[in-house]
Order: structure tokens, then C-alpha cells, then sequence
């Protein structure tokens, strides 16, 4: 009897630190769930066409989204829309630079970068000497530079904001996707068909790195984590990579939905996130330690819902789309014909706690 005791408390105690660990992961996840984001408001946004970036403008708590040929600005804190920037030509990128009060739009279709007044919403000039199909745009203050990245030129655009003037332009080459400064003279952008990260000199305006991204492939959006210098890249094979944005080292990926276009990172709570638009995924990811990271989420949003801005003040996330009808033959005028956006389905999702 006292053998057999023996060999139970033996047995139980081997078991019991399997049964802690299995219950500490258990309550994890359970806080997790219980912290999970969800859709909290759907915003209409009138009139048709296409659509690509939004860009939250903390300070004056603006959301501007891309729409077509025209800029829909919203109030972040209620959603009402407050004014529209009208008359562009195949909106991408928007971005504000707070030390001249000016804003700036590239036009896709027209090769041209809209000057406007944040204040009245207004346009005040428009740019002309950019690349071909110029897309995202950042501001580095660093520099006092405004970057535009050409997609399909391969070139990068660089604006005075003071004075509207084009001082440079950079041939990196490739399809150029999202881009980010650090406001330490550093400008990273991504170029999709190279499956690449490109480093930039925003003073001396050189390329000062290019760093292979494999396993990734088509890397499009991009985040920064400038605390711990760690850049987070979207990739179209349906993964996030973690790359030191000092060596180009890839330091680990993880699974992520399919079509993703806009990748961002909220510093105060942790959290990276992946707008994927074919399967209609927001994920969630969690930076535990600069090297370490796990999957918090996969929340359902809405199909081609693929760009997005976050409000670090509020821990919400914006992310625009819209419904789309069926995709039309093939023409010699157009042989890659994008399907029409369904009238009056535009909207913007808020999505938070």
C-alpha cells in the first residue's frame, strides 16, 4: 500500500507541472479573447470609384481616405465626414506636414502630387515633375523632406514641402510599395516585383542598403518599430516578416491572411497589424520582446478590405472598402480589367475594443 502511494504521488507530481502549463496557456488565451478587436462602427462613404490608402492626421484627429478622384475627410473621434478634396485623378497616398500646414496627395493617373490646406481643404497647387504612377508618400523630419515612391517607374520623388519644389529624384528601380521614415535621417521602402526592402539616406539622399526579404515574396505593406529598430513587411505569400531595419536581416515570419496592402504597428500596446484583403482578415500580431512575436488574431472584416491606419491614442484601426461587381472581358484597350465598385457600398470600418 504505502509502495503503491508512493509511486502516485510520484505520477502526480510529474503530471502537475504539464496541468500548470496547459492552465497558464489556457487563462493566456482566455485574456486574449476577452482583449480581442472587433468592428465596432461601419461609416458610409458616398460616390463610387476605387480606393487605396487612408492616413490619420493624430494631432488634428482627421482621417483622409482615398477614393477614387476625390479625398474623403472624416472626424476620427465621430466619423462624421467634415469635407471632401474633389477633381484628383487616381488618389493613392496622403500624407500632412505639420511644420508647413500643408497636405499632399499623389494622383496615380496623372503623375502629379495635389497640394492642399488642411485647414479649409482646399487645393493650392499641384506638382508635376514625379514618375509614373507616383503611390505612398512619407515625411521625413529629419530632412524636412517629403518622400514619393513611383510605383511603376522604380523611382522615389524628393519634395520640398516648404516651397512645392522637386530637389531629387533617387532610381532605386522595381515596383515601389509602402515606405517609412524613422526621423533619424533613415527612409525605408519596399519594392514588390524584387522582393526587397531598400534603406535610404534621407540627407545625403543615397541608397544606403538593399536587403532580400526571402522568405518573403511581393512585400508591400510596411511598419516601423523605430524603439527597437525592427521593420514589419506585409508579403503577398500570406506572412509578416520581422526584419532588423539596421542589418536587412530577416529575423522571423509569421502567418498571416492572403492579399495583404497595409501593414502598421501601434508602439503602446504591442500590436502589429495586416490589413489582408482576399480573404477579408485583419491579423493581429503581438510583439512580446523585439525578436518575439505570436499571433494574437485573425478578425473577420470584409473581402478586399487590405489598407488601413491605426489611431495610437485610441488603439482603433481604420480600414476602407467596398463591394464589387463582376470583373468585365478583356479589351485590347484594357486587357487587365479591375470588376466596378457597387454603388453606394463604400464604407470605412472602425474596428477596436
Amino acid at each position: 500500500m504505502r509502495l503503491f502511494s508512493s509511486i502516485l504521488v510520484i505520477l502526480l507530481a510529474s503530471v502537475a507541472p504539464a496541468n500548470d502549463a496547459a492552465s497558464a496557456q489556457g487563462k493566456k488565451a482566455g485574456r486574449e479573447l476577452a482583449k480581442a478587436y472587433r468592428v465596432l462602427q461601419r461609416i458610409s462613404i458616398p460616390g463610387d470609384g476605387g480606393y487605396d490608402y487612408l492616413y490619420l492626421d493624430e494631432p488634428a484627429k482627421r482621417l483622409y481616405v482615398s477614393h477614387g478622384s476625390e479625398v474623403a475627410v472624416l472626424d476620427a473621434t465621430s466619423g462624421a465626414i467634415i469635407g471632401v478634396l474633389a477633381g484628383l485623378a487616381g488618389v493613392h497616398g496622403i500624407s500632412v506636414v505639420p511644420e508647413t500646414n500643408k497636405g499632399f496627395i499623389t494622383n496615380g493617373k496623372s503623375g502629379t502630387v495635389t497640394v492642399f490646406d488642411p485647414k479649409t481643404l482646399k487645393s493650392t497647387s499641384e506638382i508635376k515633375s514625379t514618375g509614373k504612377n507616383p503611390d505612398a508618400l512619407t515625411y521625413d523630419p529629419a530632412s524636412r523632406r517629403l518622400f514619393v515612391f513611383n510605383h511603376s517607374s522604380g523611382q522615389v520623388t524628393v519634395i520640398d514641402p516648404a516651397t512645392n519644389v522637386v530637389t531629387a529624384t533617387l532610381d532605386v528601380g522595381g515596383a515601389l510599395e509602402f515606405g517609412r521614415a524613422d526621423g533619424q535621417g533613415r527612409v525605408w521602402v519596399n519594392v514588390e516585383d524584387r522582393n526587397e526592402v531598400v534603406r535610404i539616406d534621407s540627407k545625403k539622399l543615397a541608397i544606403s542598403g538593399r536587403f532580400p526579404l526571402a522568405p518573403c515574396q511581393e512585400p508591400t505593406g510596411l511598419a516601423l518599430d523605430a524603439k527597437h529598430s525592427r521593420l514589419f513587411v506585409g508579403c503577398g505569400n500570406s506572412m509578416m516578416a520581422v526584419v532588423n531595419a539596421s542589418s536587412g536581416k530577416v529575423i522571423t515570419t509569421l502567418a498571416i491572411g492572403p492579399g495583404v496592402d497595409g501593414t502598421d504597428f501601434d508602439a503602446t500596446t504591442g500590436d502589429v497589424f495586416n490589413a489582408c484583403g482576399k480573404d477579408g482578415t485583419l491579423s493581429v500580431i503581438h510583439q512580446d520582446a523585439a525578436d518575439k512575436y505570436h499571433v494574437v488574431q485573425n478578425l473577420s472584416t470584409q473581402l478586399r478590405a487590405r489598407t488601413l491606419a491605426i489611431d495610437t491614442a485610441s488603439h482603433r484601426v481604420f480600414l476602407s472598402v467596398a463591394q464589387f461587381g463582376d470583373k468585365p472581358a478583356p479589351s485590347a484597350a484594357d486587357p487587365k480589367p479591375r470588376p466596378p465598385t457597387l454603388p453606394g457600398t463604400f464604407v470605412v470600418l472602425v474596428v477596436g475594443k
